[in-house]
């Protein structure tokens, strides 16, 4: 078989193109660190990608979700604390204007008081994460002002795992703000609504004062009961977020094992390709160099 100087020439330009294409290839890997840059490049790695890629982002979700369920736990608990507080101060007073010392002008001034900290209970029945008033029930975009609503607020935390993030406002407010009935709004018949009337009667007496220490300690409890109940399914987050993050990082693991490139490796590659393709350039060069008798012929 005779071979021509256009096979020669036909034959190195072909190859020489096969090095351009791989020296493109490990150029594109070193650029955007990615074994693959279309999923043409290996459909395989493309199509476990996408599964790798749709898992973490689901786990990325969870972890996202965890944060929102933190912030109203928290946002609860500090809630909660400062109705103790109130709570506390109420009873102080009550102590006060109970031990037969203070005068009417005395008493009507506690009742003052105490009409400032049941507004304050109220204030903190408002509380909200994120524009949702959290002890509304399940309606967050209403301002409760004492009337609370029904209904949980569920967020899933991990594949068919959702915790209840808020608390009821009728559970925590509702024995105190009303007397009969706790899904009624906040009225006159309320325990610091009778607490205000009797500090304000001339003819109330100590005893009558007196005896809502007992409802108020009672108050006192439930809440704190409340709290401890928050604080338990703080501890649960807790735990699931730590799983999260493991699953995360096994996640972003497996998906970079699958994309992400060698890069000792890649570099190596790299430059025995470059050294290969100077050689070929160079063979090439001294093969196809025409003579005089390539043109008679």
């Amino acid at each position: 078989m005779r071979v021509t100087q256009s096979m020669l020439s036909n034959n190195f330009l072909r190859n020489v193109s096969n090095s351009y294409g791989k020296l493109g290839k490990l150029q594109d890997q070193l650029a955007s660190q990615k074994k693959i840059t279309r999923p043409s490049d290996d459909p395989v790695v493309a199509m476990l990608g996408l599964g790798y890629r749709t898992e973490l982002n689901r786990v990325q979700q969870f972890s996202r979700n965890i944060g929102e369920v933190n912030n109203w736990l928290d946002s609860t608990d500090d809630a909660i604390t400062h109705g103790v507080k109130v709570l506390q101060r109420i009873r102080e007073l009550v102590v006060q204007a109970s031990n037969g010392t203070y005068e009417e002008s005395q008493r009507e001034a506690i009742a003052v008081e105490v009409k400032e900290l049941k507004e304050q209970l109220k204030t903190i029945g408002n509380t909200q994460v994120g524009g949702k008033y959290i002890f509304n029930g399940d309606k967050t975009n209403e301002r409760p002002d004492g009337e609370f609503s029904d209904g949980e607020i569920q967020i899933e935390v991990f594949s068919g795992i959702t915790i209840p993030v808020n608390t009821s406002g009728k559970e925590l407010f509702g024995d105190l703000l009303t007397e009969d009935d706790p899904s009624t709004a906040v009225d006159e018949s309320g325990t610091l609504a009778r607490l205000i009337a009797t500090l304000e009667d001339p003819d109330a007496t100590d005893e009558e004062i007196g005896n809502f220490l007992g409802e108020i300690d009672g108050e006192i409890d439930r809440f704190l009961k409340i709290q401890a109940e928050v604080g338990a399914k703080q501890n649960r987050v807790e735990m699931m977020e730590d799983r999260i993050a493991s699953q995360e990082v096994i996640a972003t693991k497996i998906l970079s094992e699958n994309e992400d490139i060698d890069m000792e490796k890649v570099i190596t590659e790299l430059i025995t390709q470059e050294s290969i393709h100077r050689a070929a350039l160079s063979v090439g060069a001294r093969i196809i160099q025409p003579t005089l008798m390539d043109f008679l012929r």
